[in-house]
């Protein structure tokens, strides 16, 4: 079963600073994050650190690297819902504003 991608607004903002052939590639990175999505998938990302869990302000999201970008998302496990809230280069994905409680 796989997981529905949902993103943000603030997500297509964030997309439309990033030139096209990036687009894709995290788009397409994504649905396939998510199609694969599983414990055992979320595990694996961890011990290669493709995947992270955050702290501090970002404390219950994770973040997933994307080349030189981040997606940070949180997962609604009850729903199968993987929630997109920002994407961005890795320099500044955390530092454009604070992110906002997001809640389902």
């Amino acid at each position: 079963m796989s997981w529905v991608l949902e993103y943000d607004p603030a997500v297509l903002k964030d997309l439309k600073r990033i030139d096209r052939q990036d687009q894709r590639f995290i788009l397409d990175s994504l649905e396939r994050f998510a199609e694969n999505y599983s414990k055992a998938y979320a595990s694996s990302l961890l011990r290669t650190g493709r995947l992270k869990r955050l702290q501090g302000e970002w404390k219950g999201f994770n973040r997933l690297r994307l080349r030189s970008y981040r997606a940070i998302f949180r997962e609604y496990s009850g729903r199968l819902v993987i929630l997109v809230v920002r994407v961005g280069h890795r320099r500044d994905v955390y530092e454009q504003g604070h992110h906002r409680e997001v809640s389902r």
